[in-house]
């Protein structure tokens, strides 16, 4: 018996008036490893990731999510089942600690809200377990400072940490690469190299060395139709992705 896809999305279409964004989009994220999803400028990438995420509605198709249909599900709700995002622009609550920003994710996902001086034992596991996703990303001493102190990369490290404080099933990592300098990237290589052991990834990105050193398959978006997916060699020679990607800039 073949098992359960973690994510099955299933002729996705989205139009703004007569321009079609995502057109009949099909793709199947297995558990385990890193689906990465590739892209010229304008290839509706970042519609397709807030069809998947609830941000927007989709005009026909389905998605599923652990065989249960989501596509009606809000994006609270969806996140509540484990499907966790971190997205292009780096969103945190720049006047809050790292410690802090991560704590109240765990006690959002915990159903405790935002009310810290309410049950303290809770803020304090909180703490304790927004101490441990930090340090997992890589950042066990970013200090009590506010988050507007740190750098880039660490930004980007921090909202990878928020969107782990979820107990996610499936990370959906939207640019993760984006403004890191060589010596950060390779850091984030690293890290989701770790990560993909323990949690299925669908990788939205233009770094094509982060994508060939971490997907296990890929799939290739052009005006909002899946054109091409299969491995990273096959990618690679593929002529229908040469022609994607000859002379246009990445989105």
């Amino acid at each position: 018996m073949e098992a359960t896809p973690l994510l099955e999305l299933q002729g996705l279409k989205k139009s703004y008036g007569a321009l079609c964004v995502t057109d009949d989009v099909s793709l199947t994220v297995e558990k385990g490893g890193v689906y990465a999803l590739i892209g010229p400028n304008g290839a509706g990438k970042t519609t397709l990731v807030g069809q998947l995420s609830g941000l927007v509605s989709s005009d026909a198709g389905r998605i599923h999510f652990m065989g249960r249909d989501i596509t009606g599900l809000s994006t609270a709700e969806r996140a509540q089942l484990g499907m966790g995002r971190s997205f292009q622009i780096t969103s945190v609550f720049p006047t809050l600690s790292a410690l802090e920003n991560v704590a109240l994710v765990v006690r959002a996902h915990a159903g405790l809200g935002f009310h810290f001086w309410k049950a303290a034992h809770h803020y304090t596991q909180a703490q304790q377990k927004a101490a441990h996703w930090l340090e997992t990303v890589g950042l066990p001493h970013a200090g009590d400072g506010p988050c507007a102190e740190l750098a880039h990369g660490e930004l980007r490290q921090l909202e990878l940490a928020m969107a782990l404080a979820a107990n996610p099933h499936l990370l959906v990592l939207d640019e993760p690469m984006a403004g890191l300098g060589p010596a950060e990237s390779r850091q984030m290589i690293q890290l989701l190299a770790e990560l993909k052991k323990d949690y299925g990834i669908l990788l939205i990105e233009h770094d094509m060395d982060a994508v060939f050193s971490l997907a296990d398959r890929i799939s290739v978006l052009v005006s909002g139709r899946v054109v091409f997916s299969g491995s990273v060699d096959e990618v690679r020679e593929s002529e229908v992705v040469q022609r994607a990607y000859l002379g246009g800039d990445d989105e």
